[in-house]
């Protein structure tokens, strides 16, 4: 039986340069995630449950409106920036 991590692609920044990048881990977390390993995922990636909650929010605002949609999704992609730079500078100097 195959599993997920079989098909993932591989990081290029991390197999030519030896450097993680800011998506590192993602495709692992969301696999994480389809397994129901909710905890490990945000510990893999912990930008996942943000970028997940923008793009819900962008794709429900497609097809209901809301008050202020434009400002709400301006503020969650900042709050995403803000995890996934986060996350990799902590990750750059832990190391």
């Amino acid at each position: 039986m195959t599993k997920l991590e079989d098909y993932m692609l591989p990081c290029l920044s991390k197999k030519y340069l030896g450097m993680e990048c800011m998506g590192c881990g993602l495709q692992r977390s969301v696999a994480l995630i389809l397994r129901g390993e909710f905890v490990e995922a945000f510990y893999m990636y912990p930008g996942i449950y943000t970028l997940i909650t923008l793009f819900s929010f962008i794709t429900i605002s497609r097809f209901r409106k809301f008050n202020n949609d434009t400002k709400i999704i301006s503020i969650l992609a900042i709050l995403n920036v803000i995890v996934i730079v986060g996350n990799y500078l902590i990750k750059l100097y832990l190391k």
